[in-house]
């Protein structure tokens, strides 16, 4: 299920819970026509974007989480899935895109919060983190939101990053895939880059 990636020594990953709006994301970034749905779990295996001769990739990796109509066994095999794919391949990693929900997102790790149990949101961004990636997360939908500045707040506070989020504008980046509103992301994966000594991939963003 995660074959198939090109023979590429620069990536750039995108992960998420299902039904954030990973793939209209990486349309906008790309250009490219990805398969979409408003049913969650669409993307099942990785979709991977390279240009020729490019030594690059951009991958949108499945979403995780709950998908209607998706058996839990399947969805585990998912998960697991994402966490070997970035683990094996964290050394080419320049730069993972944690895409979330911006109106839901705090709520659902509210919801999963709990002595036994670390919201897979949370759990996903320390991950990164861990494994020294330098990790976005692309807050989406905020044309949903109305308490912006507050519920981003409340976000990097539940991701364990001190508030206010505008000292964090290279890890928390406000956007709206459909609305075409995604600078704030562009500008922290172009940062990212750079801290990388990888200019020369910044015309992709």
């Amino acid at each position: 299920m995660f074959e198939g990636r090109p023979d590429r020594s620069a990536e750039v990953v995108f992960v998420g819970r299902s039904n954030v709006g990973k793939s209209t994301l990486l349309r906008e970034i790309t250009g490219h026509d990805f398969e979409t749905g408003s049913r969650p779990g669409v993307t099942q295996k990785p979709t991977f974007y390279d240009w020729e001769p490019e030594d690059f990739l951009v991958t949108d990796l499945p979403g995780f989480g709950f998908m209607a109509g998706v058996p839990e066994d399947r969805r585990e095999r998912i998960k697991t899935g994402v966490v070997r794919y970035v683990e094996d391949h964290a050394d080419e990693i320049l730069v993972a895109v944690h895409v979330v929900d911006a109106k839901a997102v705090v709520d659902i790790i509210d919801r999963h919060s709990g002595p036994d149990e670390v919201p897979h949101d949370v759990e996903l961004f320390h991950f990164l983190r861990d494994l020294s990636i330098p990790t976005v997360v692309a807050a989406n939908k905020m044309d949903k939101v109305e308490d912006r500045d507050e519920r981003l707040d409340d976000l990097c506070d539940r991701l364990g990053l001190y508030p206010p989020w505008q000292q964090w504008r290279d890890t928390i980046a406000p956007i709206s895939a459909k609305r075409g509103s995604i600078e704030p992301l562009l500008e922290a994966i172009r940062e990212h880059l750079h801290d990388r000594k990888r200019d020369d991939l910044l015309k992709f963003f």
